[in-house]
């Protein structure tokens, strides 16, 4: 029996709370409906919450239940979800959340059903004959009253063992703090002998950023005299690298014990876009699985990795980062933006109107040399503008994540993907209000010093992108059935 109730209080601690869901404006559901696990909102018949509303989309809307709370997402809907008129990709219901399928949409209550856990208290009489009653007897209320000869005996002995009790313990408790203040002696030696190795290892990686910059600003229009100062800072560069990977192996960061082969493959590729393993927020890899699950949701990434191989876009992305030395991995970059979708056509904004793979706005497409087209204030695909020309776009886009990578973003390339979220100009305001070092510049200190005031849309959009090519670096270890992208080519 207590195993039975065991097993019973754990299931329902991973039960979800009841949630109910009822449409206040619109044709559908008039009742409230109790759900107690994830379902789909839509117009589709496949939905276990069925709206009947032009503004809902087939699947408007997933609502799921992860991590001890209830969460709404977004399902790639046509008009999207709007919380007090501002559109959102995913939120929490953290009680009672009212949403808007569409700015014009019917509005959609949900709650969640808080359940009353106290215990009651139970009352009870002792038993004759109990333990609880003979304590109570000998040492209780009826030791301060007159007893007899046999019961002072035992309370005089009691005392006596009690004393001699506490003389043995409070000398094995003197011993035991001896030793617990020598252990944690020598575990703060040990941590501050840790931390300065990790201190060097931050230096030599952020000394190897500066060169980083330095070289790649040389490099333009150098003569034969700047290129070999090149060569020796090339050489030093080796060298720092070297030295910061003993460094790693030295401080076991890969090493560790409940570290996972997908943690550790999230951490490399953080490094290939350019941050320090060592300084990593605590929550960083949590974060990267929590966007990992969201692409297992839907087969967006899979297609859209599958259009691309079928395009040759993979190959030449990877030929044009690396002719401008930077990491191949900027090809997710194209894939949050477009989906590999050639007749990309995006919003109008105050900016103009972003078309093509790389969703260049116009003003950023002629910078870099692109021709726009007649249709260019449209919302149209236009065969006459050159953001439509995949080779020719990114080129233009490989030089413009090389601007941002060695001026704005201070070689990081998670800052890189920020800035070039181009519709939140207020993040790249933020970027450029931290200090010109890639030690002070870089995503670990946006986070922490700006995370409250990054728009969630960028949020989403940086994790977006690392969590696909951590994915795409091994797609089987995280249960999808294609291949690393790059795992052809040459």
């Amino acid at each position: 029996m207590p195993e039975e109730k065991s097993r019973q209080t754990i299931k329902q601690k991973l039960e979800p709370p009841p949630l109910n869901a009822k449409v206040i404006d619109g044709k559908g559901h008039k009742a409230e409906v109790q759900f107690r696990k994830s379902f789909f909102i839509g117009r589709g018949t496949s939905c276990e919450f069925r709206i009947d509303n032009d503004q809902v989309s087939r699947r408007h809307a997933r609502v799921y239940f992860e991590d001890g709370s209830w969460w709404i997402c977004d399902h790639n809907s046509t008009n999207g979800i709007y919380i007090e008129g501002q559109q959102v990709h995913e939120v929490k219901i953290d009680h009672e959340l009212e949403v808007s399928l569409g700015v014009k949409g019917p509005k959609l209550i949900l709650e969640v059903v808080l359940q009353d856990t106290r215990k009651k208290k139970v009352g009870g009489r002792y038993t004759f004959g109990s333990v609880t009653q003979y304590i109570d007897h000998y040492f209780g209320e009826s030791g301060r009253k007159k007893v007899g000869h046999h019961t002072k005996m035992i309370q005089s002995a009691y005392l006596k063992l009690q004393k001699e009790q506490k003389q043995k313990f409070a000398a094995i408790i003197a011993a035991i703090v001896m030793v617990c203040i020598l252990i944690a002696y020598i575990a703060y030696t040990q941590y501050r002998e840790v931390q300065k190795q990790k201190a060097v290892a931050e230096n030599l990686f952020y000394s190897m950023k500066n060169l980083e910059l330095k070289l790649t600003s040389l490099e333009e229009g150098a003569d034969e005299e700047t290129k070999k100062q090149i060569a020796q800072l090339r050489a030093q560069q080796r060298e720092l690298l070297r030295n910061y990977d003993e460094s790693l192996s030295e401080l076991h960061i890969y090493d560790e014990e409940d570290m996972s082969e997908e943690d550790r493959l999230i951490l490399r590729v953080a490094r290939i876009f350019g941050e320090c393993e060592i300084g990593a927020p605590k929550n960083f890899i949590k974060e990267v699985k929590r966007y990992i699950k969201k692409w297992k949701t839907t087969p967006r990434l899979e297609e859209a990795i599958e259009r691309a191989i079928d395009n040759n876009y993979h190959q030449i992305t990877v030929e044009t980062m690396l002719e401008y030395d930077l990491p191949p991995q900027f090809f997710y970059l194209a894939l949050q933006e477009s989906d590999f979708r050639d007749d990309r056509v995006g919003p109008k904004t105050r900016f103009g109107v972003a078309k093509g793979i790389w969703q260049f706005i116009p003003s950023t497409a002629r910078h870099y040399g692109l021709r726009t087209g007649p249709l260019v204030q449209l919302r149209r695909y236009d065969p006459r503008d050159e953001r439509f020309n995949f080779e020719k776009a990114t080129n233009a886009a490989a030089r413009y994540i090389h601007d941002l990578y060695k001026t704005e973003a201070q070689a990081s390339g998670l800052l890189v993907f920020a800035s070039y979220n181009w519709g939140q100009t207020n993040v790249r305001k933020l970027i450029n209000s931290m200090p010109n070092d890639p030690r002070e510049r870089n995503f670990w200190q946006l986070l922490k010093k700006h995370g409250n005031k990054i728009p969630r849309e960028t949020y989403d959009y940086v994790f977006y992108i690392i969590s696909a090519a951590v994915i795409g670096e091994n797609p089987r270890l995280f249960g999808f059935t294609f291949d690393n992208p790059f795992a052809d080519l040459s």
